[in-house]
């Protein structure tokens, strides 16, 4: 099992900057995949962003060069530093990962973006 715990989200004005972070606990393996995903109201979760243990990362059209994410030193923590955020951002965010043992997810923090 492993469990994920996000935290970071809130309310911010358009323009403004977040910075998601997502801690791994249990039985984490070296190889694996850890990102984020987002569901708006009346929309299906889609994949925001994520990164390999190597570093490689994949980001959804619609938040490349406005997002990035990055893992902590400790390779079982990720984050997301959301910049420049508009009103179409607003959703639930949730923390993913993925190895040989299994696909988990986070409870999701809250983001809304409004003025």
């Amino acid at each position: 099992q492993v469990q994920l715990v996000e935290s970071g989200g809130g309310l911010v004005q358009p323009g403004g900057s977040l910075r998601l972070s997502c801690a791994a606990s249990g039985s984490i393996l070296s190889i694996n995949v850890m990102g984020w995903y987002r569901q708006a109201p009346g929309k299906q979760r889609e994949l925001v962003a994520n990164i390999t243990h190597g570093g490689t990362t994949n980001y959804a059209d619609s938040v490349k060069g406005r997002f990035t994410v990055s893992r902590g030193d400790a390779k079982n923590t990720v984050y997301l530093q959301m910049n420049s955020l508009k009103p179409e951002d607003t959703a639930v965010y949730y923390c993913n990962h993925v190895s040989f043992l299994g696909d988990y997810w986070g409870q999701g923090t809250q983001v809304t973006v409004s003025s």
